[in-house]
């Protein structure tokens, strides 16, 4: 990181279009003869989104006025700094990422146009904006990223609608959050790591009915967190990891 950001201290300050960048020609004249921009290093008209965003965070009072600036990565940053107010007509902007950085700082009662925004990156920002019933119309996006996004932040009542959801990344968060209730029905899951985030959760009365299953990681937990009287057959389970620990449980029961 300390190279990188050296190599780039070391770069001629190019504008968007490949041009070297000159203080001559800028027209914040007043902003750095005020010592609140610096060639370089916080500058509007460099390419580099770092040096871009040092000179909003200054300079706040800018943003603005350049929401409609032709390269994207000024309207976006200028978008993070702007007034709510003006940022409506970046809904529509060319650029996924201008549109995501509207998501996040418009009003919510704004935001209902970007539900149907082709780009998932769009879609996930809203998903940090939604809640309750809004942020669950998300569940049925055709797009994991943006499901598993929807999933991470919605309650967990609302994660019950997850648990058969088509990719597991999303089922495993639904596996970690949704209510005790919904775990029986993800004991069967096809993928391992959901079964293994279920076993974790179960009560044990639960758990016992996992204690069977094919994968060796998920009899692992069973054997970790079931109680002494109910580790039954995994004492004499075929992986030896699983032996030992159903053995030390089975070492703590009375008598």
């Amino acid at each position: 990181m300390a190279g990188a950001a050296r190599a780039e201290e070391d770069e001629i300050p190019c504008d968007w279009l490949g041009n070297p960048v000159s203080c001559a020609d800028c027209p914040h004249e007043e902003t750095r003869a005020a010592g609140r921009c610096e060639f370089g290093r916080a500058c509007v008209m460099d390419r580099r989104a770092r040096r871009i965003d040092r000179f909003f965070a200054t300079n706040p009072a800018q943003a603005d006025k350049h929401l409609a600036h032709p390269y994207f990565e000024v309207r976006t940053l200028a978008a993070r700094y702007a007034s709510p107010f003006r940022l409506t007509a970046l809904l529509a902007d060319p650029e996924p990422d201008v549109r995501a950085m509207a998501a996040l700082k418009l009003p919510v009662a704004r935001l209902t146009p970007l539900m149907r925004d082709p780009e998932p990156k769009v879609r996930i920002a809203l998903a940090q904006r939604l809640t309750g019933d809004a942020l669950a119309a998300l569940f049925d996006d055709p797009d994991y990223s943006v499901r598993l996004a929807a999933a991470r932040r919605a309650e967990p009542a609302l994660l019950v609608r997850l648990i058969a959801d088509p990719d597991p990344t999303v089922r495993r968060e639904a596996a970690r959050r949704a209510p005790a209730y919904a775990l029986p029905g993800m004991t069967g899951d096809s993928d391992p790591l959901v079964r293994i985030a279920v076993a974790k959760r179960l009560p044990a009365d639960g758990l016992v009915m996992m204690a069977q299953d094919p994968d060796f990681r998920v009899r692992f937990v069973c054997a970790e967190r079931l109680p002494a009287e109910l580790v039954g057959a995994l004492v004499d389970d075929e992986d030896e990891v699983v032996r030992e620990a159903a053995r030390g449980r089975a070492a703590k029961e009375p008598g």
